[in-house]
């Protein structure tokens, strides 16, 4: 007798070619998200990474390559299977993207009212219990503006866990937290991940906390991996972008200034006489 077993990895890019008219994002991009465990995604701002989030979701497709999920293409997906698929995942937008004319109960509510068909009792405990996961069960009245960065984050968190998903994509879930919070959110997304046996894809800029967490690193680079593996593994990396990268140097292959005329073209004494 044959035994199916599912992939090591919930998420592979194979080949994934992207971009916008003329500009290529993603260019050949090949990488695993291992099954249980955290993977963070990092790099420069405007370096594929949100696109990378959007492919799992099926918001995007690929001009080549392939992204599967679970084993399937995302792209050859119908629409009830897309459905299917995006049952079985969790997003946390950048800034938590709460709903504001909303209580923080109605918030997490929303996807249990808008995907299933379950009584509101069943409904309120449900709520209660992601609201208590996070540390916000007490909160359950107050409306996204009475809440702290930090906290509307949590809340997002809690929605995010509503549907019990085997995948959440953080994108961005650090930013603008003051260090407390910054720190309770990391420790909330390897807590949650291991209680709740899930996969996760933390898209940040935040090297320290994000390391700290992550059990699986990748670098994206100019359209491409410049490095995946191990945080240790990527902190040692001899190569020049992803060390410029990882120990946050002004120096390196990512330069400070935009492409542009030479010193000499814009200042020099033919320049000066056009201006």
């Amino acid at each position: 007798m044959t035994h199916l077993t599912a992939p090591t990895a919930l998420v592979e890019f194979r080949n994934v070619v992207f971009g916008y008219d003329t500009r290529r994002v993603l260019d050949g991009v090949s990488l695993s998200v291992p099954r249980g465990k955290v993977t963070a995604v990092m790099g420069a701002s405007g370096g594929g990474k949100t696109t990378l989030l959007r492919l799992i979701g099926g918001q995007q497709r690929p001009l080549a390559g392939e992204v599967l999920f679970d084993g399937k293409s995302v792209a050859n997906m119908d629409t009830a299977e897309l459905y299917r698929a995006r049952r079985r995942m969790g997003m946390l937008f950048q800034f938590g993207a709460l709903f504001t004319d909303m209580s923080v109960f109605d918030n997490v509510a929303f996807p249990l009212r808008e995907h299933t068909q379950l009584p509101e009792s069943l409904v309120r405990d449900i709520v209660l219990m992601k609201l208590d996961a996070v540390g916000l069960r007490g909160a359950r009245d107050l409306m996204p503006s009475e809440v702290s960065g930090g906290m509307a984050r949590r809340v997002a968190l809690a929605r995010a866990i509503a549907l019990d998903p085997e995948l959440i994509m953080y994108d961005e879930p650090f930013a603008g937290l003051d260090p407390i919070s910054l720190g309770t959110a990391a420790q909330l997304i390897r807590r949650l991940n291991d209680s709740l046996a899930l996969t996760s894809v933390v898209v940040s800029h935040d090297l320290q906390e994000t390391f700290a967490i992550a059990d699986h690193v990748v670098i994206l680079a100019n359209g491409k991996v410049a490095a995946q593996g191990a945080p240790a593994e990527v902190r040692a990396s001899t190569d020049p972008l992803v060390h410029q990268f990882v120990h946050a140097l002004a120096d390196g292959p990512v330069q400070f200034h935009y492409p542009g005329p030479t010193v000499d073209e814009d200042f020099g004494q033919d320049g000066g006489a056009r201006a």
